[in-house]
């Protein structure tokens, strides 16, 4: 039976998102009743894409680049008849529109912004900053808005005008925005830093930047940095063409950013109309700024005074899809323009990492056991990279292979074939005679010759190897290399404390699984190794992940991690979601399906393998999903508490107790498994 929240488990503003668009309608210079049919045009359009607010560019009611023209009675009249069409006919349209215009009050003449919503005109935002230089003259036509408060009355409505402004709609949470016009944006205090730390969410700006060479790149620095400095998202919607050309061009900008991250982005110099949607989180947004504490210092002093326009926006709490880039693996570099400076700063990060503390530790080696698995792989080119770096042999790095009962030839075979093309000091120890002492002395069953494979004979195992590890570094002047990666410590996928978990220093603590097998797969495009390296590592990444503790049974089928624990792919993208943003289990499985439920929309990865390209649905996120908060909330933290240092690697953060995350070892996951149970249904809603 569907409780509340899970009949609205598919609706975008059930999970605190926001849709936005930038407009780029026609527009004819001086030609208002062109400039309000296209207006008007523009918000039916919204309002099928089921937009919640619509930002126009600046002045598009009368045009910009009418110079004079803006100071003619006729003109400013027909403006003002306009907008009460446009008002009337927004009492049926979803969308708030803002809509560019110039307005007369008191005797002078401003450069507005008008927010309409539902037949109503909810408030009217004069430009600040008026720009007069080179080839802007705007002081000769307009008054500057800063500081100005009050009303103004317009289209038969008298209503809130001001610099001040902040709207929120009363039945949408997150719909609080402020807005802002072109030359604000460019000034070393935008008005919107002072609405960010006043409440608003989302920051728009109506401009009518023409365009010269190179200036779409300041736009975007300027919005990107905007959202990123504020904890906001940032709409912009630049006038396009249509405008006057008589000294100057324009390409139609539209862009939107959130916390610095661009979501979505107009065709420059467009023939036809053009809508940029993305849908906001201003859930992502909130979280932010509670987690930053320097975001609320900054108005410690100054405490910006804004007046609250509240309206009641009606929203559809209705199935629309999700118009927003979600990440399937929010680890991975997903910038193909950057790819190789991204990959090069994550391996990088963790060499100077090994390297800094390998100089200050008085030891002579390394010393790492290699499974053939990914974990040991990527430690391994960690530590064959700080000796590169250092100018040390790479005969200083002691790789062990320990065979136990379930080790096959293949992962036995690779270890072998890696540790020998990398020019490593290679050996090999059995763990079985050791392991079956132990079992003996412990009266264990499999002693006796009972085939039981539980989590002690899996932990003999474990344990005998870093153990050996451990007494080797005493033995030869050195320290133990971890290999455990970030993912592991989320699951608590390690055994404790003489065993997998613990290290002299844990090199991988900071990587994801997902981003371990990207990385390897980057090295061997890129060429970091020779060719019989590449082989070696292409072979490792072929292999099922497998901790290779318990031997195959009747059907062959070796231990498989993922099978027990759930794809890597899930439990990292879970794991980035709850950590970083400590988002609602509900929300987390929401974007999950977004990102996961058809492997043929979204972007993977530059150069993924389309037979590695699954696709997940709704029940197998939530079941999947279950078991990691269980496994994370309640049955993890008491080793990651014990975590020996590593160093972070990605924005997504790292499990530390001395980072990113501190939290109590006899926590309970039962908020996080309600709040899913309550509200997730078990399958994706038809319709």
């Amino acid at each position: 039976m569907s409780t509340t929240g899970q009949a609205n488990f598919a609706a975008y503003h059930q999970h605190g998102f926001i849709r936005v668009a930038a407009s780029t309608p026609r527009v004819r210079p001086a030609d208002v009743s062109f400039n309000r049919d296209s207006l008007l045009e523009e918000m039916q359009r919204a309002d099928a894409a089921r937009v919640d607010l619509l930002v126009c560019p600046e002045l598009c009611l009368s045009s910009y680049a009418i110079d004079d023209l803006h100071m003619q009675d006729a003109l400013l009249t027909a403006v003002e008849e306009a907008l009460v069409t446009l008002v009337e006919a927004s009492a049926d349209l979803t969308p708030v529109t803002l809509i560019g215009a110039p307005l007369r009050r008191e005797g002078r003449l401003y450069n507005c912004a008008i927010a309409i919503s539902r037949g109503q005109i909810l408030g009217v935002v004069p430009k600040s900053y008026l720009p007069n230089y080179r080839e802007f003259y705007e002081k000769r036509w307009f008054a500057h808005g800063r500081d100005t408060d009050g009303e103004i009355n317009v289209a038969g409505q008298t209503v809130p005008f001001g610099d001040d402004l902040i709207f929120e709609a009363t039945d949408l949470p997150g719909l609080i925005f402020h807005t802002e016009i072109c030359e604000d944006l460019w000034t070393p205090s935008p008005p919107s830093s002072e609405a960010a730390l006043a409440g608003a969410l989302i920051l728009t700006n109506l401009s009518a930047s023409n365009i010269v060479i190179g200036k779409s790149s300041d736009r975007h620095l300027l919005c990107r940095s905007q959202s990123m400095r504020a904890f906001a998202a940032y709409v912009y919607s630049a006038a396009g063409p249509g405008e006057s050309t008589t000294d100057l061009a324009w390409d139609g900008q539209g862009m939107i950013h959130e916390l610095g991250d661009l979501m979505a982005e107009s065709t420059r110099f467009p023939l036809e109309p053009e809508l940029t949607i993305a849908d906001i989180d201003s859930g992502r947004i909130q979280s932010e700024r509670m987690r930053t504490g320097s975001f609320h210092d900054a108005s410690r002093h100054r405490e910006p005074a804004f007046r609250r326009v509240r309206f009641e926006h009606q929203p559809h709490f209705e199935p629309a899809g999700l118009i927003r880039p979600v990440r399937r693996f929010p680890y991975v570099p997903n910038r193909e323009s950057h790819l190789d400076q991204d990959c090069y700063e994550a391996f990088n990060i963790q060499v100077e990492g090994l390297r800094r503390r390998f100089e200050a530790t008085p030891g002579e080696t390394m010393v790492i056991g290699i499974s053939g698995g990914l974990d040991s792989t990527h430690a391994l080119i960690v530590a064959a990279k700080a000796c590169d770096r250092m100018g040390l042999p790479r005969e200083r790095i002691l790789g062990y292979t320990m065979p136990g009962f379930a080790t096959s030839e293949g992962t036995k075979s690779n270890a072998w074939k890696l540790m020998r093309a990398m020019g490593i000091t290679a050996d090999e120890i059995d763990i079985r005679p050791a392991a079956r002492q132990m079992l003996e002395d412990m009266d264990h069953p499999f002693s006796g010759g009972e085939p039981v494979y539980d989590i002690t004979f899996e932990n003999v195992q474990a344990g005998l190897r870093t153990d050996y590890l451990f007494r080797l570094a005493n033995q030869r002047k050195g320290f133990v290399i971890g290999t455990g990666d970030l993912s592991e410590l989320a699951l608590g996928w390690c055994t404790y404390g003489v065993g997998d978990q613990m290290s002299h220093y844990a090199v991988n603590a900071g990587v994801p699984k997902t981003l371990i097998q990207y990385l390897i797969r980057w090295s061997i495009q890129s060429d970091q190794f020779d060719p019989e390296t590449n082989a070696v590592l292409d072979a490792i990444l072929g292999t099922e992940i497998s901790p290779e503790l318990v031997p195959a049974g009747e059907d062959e089928k070796i231990q498989s991690t993922e099978s027990m624990i759930g794809p890597y792919e899930l439990n990292d993208f879970f794991l980035f979601h709850t950590m970083r943003y400590g988002l609602a289990p509900s929300k987390v499985a929401f974007l999950a399906y977004q990102a996961w439920h058809d492997a043929e929309q979204g972007l993977w990865p530059a150069g993924f393998p389309r037979t590695k390209r699954n696709a997940y649905d709704l029940q197998t996120i939530r079941a999947w999903l279950e078991k990691f908060l269980h496994r994370f909330f309640a049955t993890s933290q008491f080793k990651r508490s014990a975590l020996p240092n590593g160093p972070k690697v990605s924005a997504g953060g790292a499990l530390s107790p001395r980072g990113d995350w501190r939290a109590p070892s006899d926590s309970v996951a039962t908020p996080w498994l309600d709040e899913l149970r309550k509200n997730v249904p078990e399958a994706w809603p038809k319709g």
